[in-house]
This record gives C-alpha cells, sequence and structure tokens, in this order.
C-alpha cells in the first residue's frame, strides 16, 4: 500500500464510521414555514401552566433538534429535573423567568437565554404577572415530543402536572431531583 493511502485511511475511515452511526432517513429535505402562534402539527399541547407550540420537530432533523415556542399564562414551571440525553436551551421573548442550572439562579428578561446541560439539574419559573413567551431547544430531540403529548394529557396547570408526571419523566429520559422553584 502507497504511504499516500495508508496516510488517508483513517479520515476516510471516520468519515464512513461517523456516516454509518446515524443514516439519514426521515430527514426533512426542504424549508417549511409555522406561522405564529400556530404548532407544526396543529396540536394544541396545553402543559404547565401554558400552550406548547413545536416549531422545529425531530422527526424534521432525524432526531437532532426539536424547538417550542411557550406561551405561559401562570407563575411557576417544572421541578429540579435532569436530562440524561438532551441538552435545554431557553430564550426569553416576553416576561421575566428564573432558571436555575445546577447552583447557579439566573434573572432572564426578553433577550437573554440560558443553556443546562445534560446531566445537570435544572428547572425554570416564569416569576412576571401576563403572559410569558419562551423558547425551549433540545438537543438533540430525543423523546421529548411524546413526553410533551403524555403530559398534555395530565391536564393544563402547573399544579395538575404533579401526579403521575415523575414516572413519565423517567420513562423519556429525565429525573425528578428536586421541588419546583420558589420565588
Amino acid at each position: 500500500m502507497k504511504r499516500s493511502v495508508f496516510l488517508q485511511f483513517p479520515f476516510v475511515a471516520s468519515a464512513l464510521l461517523a456516516k454509518a452511526r446515524k443514516p439519514l432517513t426521515n430527514r426533512v429535505d426542504k424549508g417549511f414555514k409555522v406561522r405564529a402562534g400556530k404548532d407544526r402539527y396543529q396540536e394544541e399541547l396545553l402543559i404547565m401552566g401554558g400552550r406548547f407550540d413545536c416549531k422545529v420537530s425531530g422527526k424534521d432533523t432525524d432526531g437532532d433538534l426539536l424547538i417550542y415556542d411557550t406561551l405561559r399564562q401562570e407563575k411557576g414551571g417544572p421541578a429540579f429535573h435532569l436530562h440524561h440525553n438532551q441538552d435545554e436551551w431557553f430564550y426569553i421573548m416576553k416576561g421575566e423567568f428564573i432558571v436555575k442550572v445546577g447552583d447557579d439562579l439566573l434573572h432572564l428578561k426578553p433577550g437573554d437565554s440560558a443553556f443546562a446541560p445534560r446531566k445537570v439539574p435544572h428547572a425554570f419559573a416564569m416569576i412576571s404577572e401576563g403572559e410569558g413567551q419562551m423558547l425551549i431547544l433540545f438537543q438533540p430531540a430525543g423523546s421529548m415530543e411524546d413526553y410533551f403529548l403524555q403530559v398534555s394529557k395530565l391536564g393544563s396547570s402547573i399544579h395538575g402536572q404533579a401526579h403521575g408526571a415523575g414516572d413519565l419523566m423517567k420513562m423519556h429520559g429525565m429525573e425528578v431531583v428536586g421541588p419546583p422553584l420558589k420565588f
């Protein structure tokens, strides 16, 4: 084998292995528009005191990415929890929120964002009066879409999520590690 071919082998092999690990089978092959106030699939998910509209589905990205636009009517948020396999990013569009990531408590206003790496406990709570709006991004998508669909069946209020939500979280790769944030 020629030396130049031998030296190229690791690069070619790693590219082939990367492609073999995750075949692109269901990825959307063209752009799309999701109207303001609408869900990608015209579903209405009322969860934790707000509405969750899917803007980019894991189905669109072969599981690489999931984005929800959340409109919140109630103060508060989910229990302190972690995702075993997803990073989560929060971007505030309206209202004020607190986000706890690990031991850090962050106060977020419109235009601010926070990042919660996978395996690091985190929670958020809307703390302002009126309507709040936050984009939430999960990378990779995992089974988060199914989780939100299932948890929406438990009731729309934050307090209605207490019964049964913990088991559902475990089924979708999450773990509750503490109570919701107090403010």
